[in-house]
């Protein structure tokens, strides 16, 4: 058994140990691990810094500091929660988030209509996998495999642990396309604001003041089997609660011009992002590629 095997089940043995301690307890872990991240490993401390002052240059430095100092926070609890899916019941997630609405969403199933959701890093979006408790759609959600096979069936794991199907972008049009043929309607989650490697295919758009590269994947998908695109707002109302607002972006995304559901679903991030700054995630590298200028 190599080195890398033996530190997963390590980690495994300790993670199903320690998350059947309730939420309230394990918070108390995330408080130190907090400490950890921000005052010790100062853990990417200089991205989350430079992100924030790009995205906000009208912010005094109190006040991005503050901001810095409560995303770190939120980021430990995000840790903690979603370690707690291992023995997170349905009956204790759907106490902790909650839909607002669902009318949408029943509205487009009724129709028969497959949905594209468009979702980001913001608030525990990994809590997104309880959607099969509450809608009549098969989930589908993307994901990108991680290098550790063993880490990356965990994660596989917890994301599938409500109902969720996972499936790599390569192949998920075809998964789609075989669903609809056997009349099963799917909603699928797509994590929009995530950093592709810049190429002629990629959507270029003005977010937080600075020229950030899209995919299109999701807009593509949903104009070539005319998928109707909802926006996915996770709020965190306290400690451990969200709740969830859909905000519908088309209903006709096979006759919307080029670029709209992209740039409609970048408006819509920039303005909940803005209002609670802190519940993003600033330690993603999201600008580490620059426009060339030849680019159209």
């Amino acid at each position: 058994m190599n080195m890398q095997k033996t530190g997963f089940y390590i980690f495994w043995v300790i993670n199903y140990l320690i998350t059947l301690l309730p939420l309230r307890v394990l918070y108390i872990f995330s408080d130190f691990f907090y400490l950890l991240l921000y005052y010790i490993f100062k853990y990417r401390r200089k991205v989350v810094a430079e992100n924030l002052r790009n995205s906000f240059p009208e912010m005094r430095e109190a006040e991005l500091k503050r901001t810095e100092r409560r995303f770190y926070r939120h980021l430990a609890d995000m840790f903690v929660e979603t370690l707690k899916i291992t023995h997170l019941s349905p009956e204790e997630i759907t106490k902790r988030f909650r839909y607002r609405d669902m009318s949408l969403l029943q509205s487009l199933y009724e129709r028969k209509k497959d949905v594209v959701a468009i979702c980001s890093h913001y608030n525990n979006w990994e809590w997104l996998s309880s959607m099969p408790l509450y809608s009549p759609f098969t989930a589908m959600t993307i994901y990108m495999p991680l290098r550790n096979r063993s880490f990356d069936g965990f994660m596989l794991n917890l994301r599938q642990r409500y109902g969720v199907i996972a499936s790599p972008m390569q192949q998920i049009l075809r998964e789609l396309v075989r669903l609809r043929k056997e009349n099963v309607r799917t909603i699928t989650a797509f994590i929009a604001d995530q950093t592709p490697r810049p190429d002629e295919h990629t959507f270029w758009g003005t977010f937080l003041n600075q020229e950030t590269p899209f995919y299109k994947g999701p807009e593509k998908v949903a104009a070539k089997l005319d998928m109707p695109v909802v926006f996915i707002h996770i709020i965190k109302v306290r400690r451990g609660y969200y709740e969830v607002e859909t905000k519908l972006i088309t209903d006709d995304p096979a006759n919307e011009p080029p670029g709209f559901i992209t740039s409609s679903h970048i408006r819509m991030l920039e303005e909940v992002i803005r209002e609670k700054p802190e519940y993003w995630l600033w330690s993603h590298r999201r600008w580490k590629h620059k426009r060339k200028k030849n680019n159209d």
